[in-house]
């Protein structure tokens, strides 16, 4: 097992011979270069993986167009046939070349080869068969009864039917789980999608559509891939009138700029942002097990996960019992090479993210925050030790922003009421968890906490089939499970006087 400190220096050379150094947008259905290129970094060893396209305004526009003729005239929103078919080739296609994938994810996201065994990468090909057996069993079309009016017998139904062309925005730190997520249910409601991967992550995603446009028989224009850093290309995407649905995963602060753009054509909008979610450790809590959820969780893909539980809520008189229990597991993590299987997390994704996250350790312990471990840069790479931070005022930075880097912030509490209204005075509502020796009262915590989902005792809630999204600021909508497939659809109601 690789020390903390030792950080290799070329996680992406010669043991990661499978990665291409250059990747094509896909448009209307063929595989297209662009005039300008985008440098992706191994953020482990800042050394470069490859290129990608940038793509312009008019190519996203291209895209669009695309997107809009092909849910136009043909018939993908209208054979389930056909869209069953394609969801099951690219459910293959995704399996045959997953040893690719995972050591592109590896080099590009800073994902731990642990992580790709789960939700960086298998875990979301199992969204694509998930979607593709619902698409089977969902009903399209709802029957409503028949009603007696003006000496007439009126029979009325209801369809379900594509909401049209999709807008589909990704983040960095979870690029295969967020493109499939968005990408599977939309495809199967009969949608035409243009995707859009994120600029720190774009060979990952670019090479979705490699694999969409050589193994699947999706026609052309139903699926279009672009990466680009240009903000102009997302104006076009979230702005367009030929765009019927935007998805978006990302800040907050985006978030509330996309719906805003949005809101001059009045397009279905679809929301996973922020989270500052919050574990709160009751007093009959098993101090142990609560530690080692929080521990392992904040240093999960080094805490770059919206949903974390960031805060943890703890009894004031039991903080520092908790805080040393806390501090020896985070000095357990490996951290290092994500190749490495034995390494557990892996670096941020970039220099300025480790910037930003260091700058809110540093004003949080200026602020009255007790540094209890970690607060340090790791070289080279852009690694952060592993940080604990104690008697975080709930009304700070540090309590209220995302950090989204591998730090966690205890917060003490004078009892159970008072866990609950420091759980809710956020800005954010995606996450939480709640430990306790009873379920039922961790049950009823939870029930209190305006929160999308929830853990009681470290349960998992995130599965294919199980809606994802938030309250508040954390989002619109919900992602996953038969409410990410609705998120896509519009209902359109009938009445045909019955002869």
């Amino acid at each position: 097992m690789r020390s903390q400190d030792q950080v290799p220096s070329n996680a992406a050379g010669s043991d990661n011979p499978g990665i291409e150094i250059a990747r094509k947008l896909l448009i209307d259905g063929k595989l297209v270069a662009s005039d300008a290129t985008l440098a992706s970094i191994n953020p482990a060893t800042g050394e470069l993986v490859g290129y990608a396209p940038e793509a312009s305004p008019g190519e996203a526009a291209a895209a669009i167009a695309a997107a809009r003729r092909a849910f136009d005239t043909g018939t993908w929103s209208t054979d389930v046939e056909l869209r069953i078919r394609c969801l099951e080739q690219l459910y293959q296609a995704l399996l045959d070349h997953k040893e690719e994938l995972r050591e592109l994810t590896i080099a590009e996201v800073g994902a731990t080869r642990m992580l790709t065994h789960g939700n960086q990468l298998e875990v979301p090909f199992e969204i694509v068969r998930y979607y593709t057996d619902l698409l089977r069993e969902y009903p399209m079309s709802e029957e409503l009864g028949e009603i007696q009016q003006r000496g007439l017998t009126h029979r009325r139904w209801v369809e379900k039917e594509a909401a049209g062309v999709v807008s589909a925005i990704v983040a960095y730190n979870y690029p295969n789980q967020l493109a499939l997520a968005k990408l599977a249910p939309a495809l199967a409601a009969g949608c035409t999608v243009v995707l859009k991967g994120a600029p720190d992550t774009p060979l990952v995603t670019l090479a979705l559509g490699e694999l969409i446009a050589e193994y699947t028989d999706i026609p052309a224009g139903v699926v279009n891939v672009l990466t680009s850093s240009d903000i102009a290309v997302g104006e076009v995407m979230t702005t367009h009138p030929d765009v019927d649905v935007v998805t978006f995963t990302g800040s907050t602060a985006t978030g509330r700029r996309i719906m805003a753009a949005a809101s001059d054509t009045l397009k279905k909008v679809f929301l996973e942002l922020g989270g500052k979610s919050a574990a709160i450790v009751l007093d009959d809590a098993d101090i142990a097990a609560a530690a080692q959820f929080a521990a392992f969780s904040i240093c999960t893909h080094a805490g770059q996960g919206c949903a974390l539980t960031t805060r943890l809520l703890v009894p004031r008189d039991r903080q520092d019992e908790i805080a040393g229990h806390i501090a020896a597991l985070m000095g357990k993590v490996t951290y290092g090479d994500p190749s490495d299987p034995k390494t557990y997390m892996g670096p941020l994704i970039s220099e300025r993210q480790r910037d930003k996250v260091d700058g809110m350790v540093q004003r949080a312990v200026a602020a009255g925050a007790k540094l209890v471990t970690g607060g340090e840069r790791v070289d080279p790479g852009f690694f952060y030790k592993p940080t604990l931070l104690a008697d975080v005022d709930p009304g700070s930075e540090m309590a209220q922003e995302e950090v989204f880097g591998p730090v966690l912030a205890i917060i003490p509490f004078d009892d159970e009421e008072d866990a609950i209204r420091i759980a809710n005075h956020s800005i954010y509502g995606l996450s939480g968890a709640v430990f306790s020796a009873q379920q039922d009262r961790a049950i009823s915590v939870a029930r209190r906490i305006r929160t999308g989902t929830f853990s009681i005792n470290g349960g998992n809630y995130f599965h294919p089939d199980v809606p994802f999204g938030g309250y508040k600021q954390s989002g619109v909508g919900r992602e996953m499970g038969v409410a990410g497939l609705e998120e896509f659809l519009e209902q359109k109601s009938f009445a045909a006087v019955v002869a």
